[in-house]
């Protein structure tokens, strides 16, 4: 059988980072293995969900580049694709199960099974369900009915004997019945829970594999007795580790952002995010770590996933994004930086005729950056003249002695045929022996000049994009500002 997956979020909040985790290796095992990778809303949850969180996760998804094959938006043999779509399959499923003595009523109120919880939690018991209306009479159930009470339906569990979960990544995990009890499949008010509609449309979809986090396993062997009581062969599981703060605990928003789109806000990149991702419980086996999405697929198998949970480092994330950053070409990056270049409001002085090209100019810088959000500022000198200038670098550079020099400097450089990165370099060590000084001594100075920085790029190749005129033009301020004491501190 070809292989089928899914991804099935409830659209109560954004996609985090260990829902990314889940959804990139469900995505990764169907492409390396040629199958279907299929995108489900399971939205039963009427309290909490809403379709503009289910749009907000596509749309995430979509930023990813994790395509479905079948799903919202595209459809597929098996649609519709949100549970509550697909209520009168449930219904049919249910039927089956009443059918076959598989389930019956249960008529206790949401108080009443909460007083008898509290009950065991105090005598040292677990609370399961005490099995009181398991084998109600027909008059009984009659009582109860002409009461207004409306029964939920639960399937009916052996009382002794265990389930073996034979799962890809932890081997066999074994679960005694004497800890289950019969669980609700379908509410009093008609709506089915989550343990239900999973299998049923698990089954329906042909899902042949099931990877998801492990905070699921517990509910592995209640979907068994679903799929045992429907007479249909469940899918293989594979329980994920679980993606763990610095402290251990399971990775959540008290931790700081952990949202997909609060990444994509600060300037990440969806291919950094996905490598990195990609290395929270599973590896390549040979050391890699920057991994195109291409390889991922190549190299990705389930063997290679680990039990142990992974800790979520947003610095190494902020790494990871910088090496997909440098390796991104001048145009590209120039395409993905817009939306920023325009919220700071640097976009407008680029593009025109005066300036250098921003290729260029992101060429120069871009190894210097780890996100998008770091370009404006990173390239805003090369468009706007600094009116601030380091502090620090003022008291160092700048005192009076350094004007005679940016003066002699800006003479060579209006003065250089051909202008040039490597020309102006020449220039520069040649004019310092002259005055007997250190290169870094006339470097230091015109680079704060220039840029109001002390630290950057290459001077020289900075130099070259700025132009003659507006490196002269800084140069020849920043003397005449020395002299007049605009710098002194």
């Amino acid at each position: 059988m070809s292989v089928r997956v899914r991804y099935a979020p409830s659209p109560t909040g954004s996609l985090h980072v260990g829902s990314a985790r889940t959804v990139l290796f469900n995505w990764l095992f169907a492409r390396h293995h040629g199958g279907a990778f299929v995108l489900r809303i399971e939205d039963t949850d009427q309290s909490r969900s809403t379709n503009a969180f289910a749009q907000r996760q596509q749309e995430i998804l979509h930023w990813l580049g994790l395509e479905w094959d079948e799903g919202p938006g595209i459809g597929g043999p098996h649609a519709p694709y949100n549970q509550m779509a697909r209520l009168p399959l449930y219904a049919n499923a249910l039927q089956r199960l009443k059918e076959a003595g598989a389930v019956y009523p249960c008529y206790c109120s949401p108080e009443e099974l909460a007083a008898r919880r509290e009950q065991s939690r105090r005598a040292g018991r677990a609370p399961r369900y005490d099995g009181r209306c398991r084998d109600l009479t027909s008059a009984e159930r009659r009582a109860f009915e002409s009461e207004g009470r409306r029964p939920a339906w639960r399937l009916r569990l052996p009382d002794d004997g265990e389930t073996v979960v034979h799962d890809l990544v932890r081997g066999d995990v074994t679960f005694a019945h004497a800890i289950l009890d019969d669980f609700v499949l379908v509410r009093s008010d008609g709506l089915p829970v989550y343990n239900f509609v999973v299998a049923v449309d698990d089954a329906a979809m042909e899902i042949t594999h099931v990877l998801r986090g492990d905070d699921h396993l517990a509910n592995t062997p209640k979907q068994l007795f679903v799929y045992r009581a429907l007479g249909v062969v469940p899918p293989a599981f594979a329980h994920l580790p679980s993606v763990l703060a610095t402290d251990r605990s399971r990775l959540s928003k008290r931790h700081g952002p952990v949202s997909i789109e609060d990444y994509r806000e600060q300037g990440l990149l969806p291919e950094a995010i996905l490598n990195y991702c990609a290395l929270l419980g599973w590896s390549p086996g040979d050391g890699r770590e920057v991994m195109s999405l291409h390889e991922m697929v190549e190299a990705f198998s389930l063997d290679r996933v680990g039990k142990a949970g992974s800790v979520y480092d947003v610095d190494k994330l902020r790494w990871m994004n910088g090496q997909h950053l440098h390796q991104l070409d001048p145009t590209e990056l120039l395409r993905r930086v817009e939306p920023w270049l325009r919220a700071d409001g640097l976009l407008k002085h680029i593009g025109g005729d005066e300036g250098p090209a921003p290729e260029a100019v992101l060429a120069l810088v871009q190894e210097r950056v780890e996100t998008l959000a770091d370009l404006p500022e990173a390239i805003r000198y090369f468009y706007v003249r600094p009116s601030v200038f380091d502090p620090a670098g003022v008291r160092r550079h700048f005192q009076p002695s350094a004007a005679p020099l940016l003066r002699a400097a800006a003479g060579r450089i209006l003065a250089l045929e051909p202008f040039s990165e490597h020309s102006l370099e020449v220039a520069y060590r040649a004019l310092a022996e002259e005055l007997s000084v250190k290169a870094a001594v006339l470097i230091h100075p015109t680079r704060l000049a220039l840029t109001g920085r002390t630290v950057g790029p290459s001077l020289f190749a900075l130099a070259s994009l700025l132009g003659r005129q507006e490196c002269v033009a800084r140069v020849f301020d920043a003397a005449e500002r020395i002299e007049s004491g605009a710098f002194s501190m």
